[in-house]
């Protein structure tokens, strides 16, 4: 099978998540993504969190499929030449530290062309290479808080609340691996590499394009508005019989439709809800009037209803059941895998669909330099080489 990305070499140098997700999906469309881990580990191998039976860390396992390993420590002249040889081969670095310390390490953008003019050195950080809070030690948390997010989430009049998905982390990830390709695009007509500068900040921020309009047209910050839209009205959960459902009623057509299927023609004869600019500026009022009947029957009734209308309707599910929907599975998005101490685990999808080169799971996560010595051997080194090197400890 030929995969998109399949001439790609990718050196990981990152930890955690957003780093590691990155490089995982460009490993998913084929790319030879080569993790280098210090002595110890990525920090995810060791950190607390959820286990499988067996020890290995579930959190590790999400963000670090389809990869090699190789155990390096790069403050050794010895570890970091066995890097360089790397490097001479690879297409992409990707590192994950503050800034700074790839340079002391000698792993930054201008000592890595040294080795390959045509690397590609993408940083991730907290809030990225430059301006006055580069070097500050950055986290999802932090970069949902300083860039308005968690202003806007949560209930009219109740805190500050951080989103349940790691939204910085998993985005700035996804920016990264544009960023790294748009470069690799870049580098077929130039012949030369470049520096990629990804930041949780940035990606936080750049994903408040709903708020930031609203704070632009109206000069004044948003606020939280719980499930509801900023834009439009009904666009939220709202409480059934049995639960809640969420109804995407935004454009007149729908909610009209809405209006039929509820039985309330009142509603659209209600001035307070004639235009979508007046269902937003009374959206409060307007649930109210929408609970009301809603309440009259089960979510699974009602869904069927507002469907075979046409009008977008869902139920609110947790994820063991989205999990085992038929559509998920249709789709392909919860996958199994072997693991060599765990056994069959189960692991996400790929959410892009490639026709002619799609992608693939091929492998579950690696143990920790399971593939030192076939890597050094790559590069040149002798098996009396090799184990020269482990026994200085520059490589485990």
């Amino acid at each position: 099978m030929t995969f998109a990305l399949e001439n790609l070499t990718v050196l990981d140098l990152t930890q955690v998540m957003a780093g590691p997700y990155c490089c995982q999906l460009l490993g998913d469309l084929g790319a030879d993504v080569i993790k280098v881990e210090p002595l110890g580990g990525d920090a995810t191998r060791q950190a607390t969190g959820h286990r499988l039976p067996r020890g290995t860390s579930a959190a590790f396992l999400a963000v670090n499929r389809n990869k090699r390993s190789i155990a390096l420590d790069l403050k050794t002249a010895a570890g970091l030449d066995a890097f360089y040889r790397l490097v001479r081969d690879a297409d992409v670095v990707v590192e994950s530290f503050r800034p700074g310390v790839a340079a002391r390490l000698g792993v930054d953008h201008p000592a890595l062309r040294e080795h390959n003019e045509r690397i590609i050195h993408a940083s991730l950080s907290g809030f990225g290479q430059t301006g006055p809070y580069a070097r500050r030690p950055g986290y999802d948390l932090i970069a949902q808080a300083m860039s308005g997010i968690m202003s806007v989430t949560g209930e009219p009049g109740g805190p500050p609340t951080k989103s349940g998905v790691p939204v910085a982390d998993l985005s700035a990830g996804l920016f990264c691996a544009v960023g790294i390709l748009s470069a690799c695009l870049s580098r077929a007509t130039t012949g030369l590499g470049q520096a990629v500068d990804a930041s949780l900040y940035d990606a936080a921020l750049a994903l408040s394009v709903w708020e930031t309009a609203e704070l632009w047209a109206t000069g004044k910050a948003p606020g939280r508005l719980g499930s509801a839209h900023r834009v439009n009205a009904p666009y939220e959960a709202l409480p059934t019989r049995d639960g809640h459902l969420t109804i995407g009623a935004n454009n007149e057509r729908l909610w009209l439709r809405l209006c039929e299927v509820l039985d309330r023609p009142d509603l659209p004869a209600d001035a307070r809800f004639a235009t979508n600019t007046d269902r937003v500026r009374h959206r409060a009022a307007l649930a109210a009037e929408l609970t009301a009947t809603l309440r009259g029957r089960d979510t699974d009734e009602w869904i069927e209803l507002l469907l075979d209308a046409g009008v977008p309707a869902g139920p609110i599910r947790d994820y063991a059941e989205s999990c085992t929907d038929p559509h998920t599975l249709a789709r392909e998005m919860v996958v199994e895998l072997d693991h060599p101490d765990e056994g069959p685990i189960r692991s996400l999808g790929i959410p892009v669909k490639l026709s002619g080169t799609p992608g693939r799971i091929r492998t579950a996560a690696p143990g920790l330099g399971e593939h030192t010595d076939e890597l050094l051997r790559a590069t040149g080194r002798t098996d009396e080489e090799i184990r020269a090197l482990r026994a200085e400890g520059a490589v485990a």
